[in-house]
């Protein structure tokens, strides 16, 4: 399976929590994240991650262009909806992106655990 893990700065640290939930699942899958996401990840649980440009760099844009020709199953973004972002055109590029090639995309971490637990057979 290919994921994609995506969080805003306010929601970082709850990626973190999220992937250390989740370790036995994230070591099978082939990861890609936004920069900064995929080194928190790495330095926190040794995940081996493909790191994007960050979000406002074009990461985003990347990670959906990757969803659009079927290279990701699946993204896990936990968005800030209290901070207004800078690039929220392509926030909202890749979430559509999401809808339009029925990927399944969670924008919170309670969606995000249902997704990671269906996914990881429990």
């Amino acid at each position: 399976m290919k994921l994609a893990l995506i969080a805003h700065d306010g929601r970082k640290d709850a990626m973190i929590a999220l992937a250390g939930d989740f370790l036995p699942l994230l070591r099978r899958c082939r990861l890609v994240a936004t920069g900064t996401t995929g080194t928190r990840l790495t330095a926190a649980h040794g995940l081996v991650i493909e790191r994007m440009l960050s979000g406002p760099m074009g990461g985003d844009l990347q990670i959906g262009a990757r969803l659009a020709v079927g290279e990701v199953d699946g993204v896990i973004f936990l968005r800030d909806p209290m901070t207004p972002q800078p690039h929220e055109p392509d926030i909202n590029a890749l979430v559509r992106a999401c809808d339009v090639h029925d990927v399944p995309c969670a924008t919170n971490v309670a969606t995000a655990r249902l997704l990671l637990t269906r996914w990881s057979g429990e």
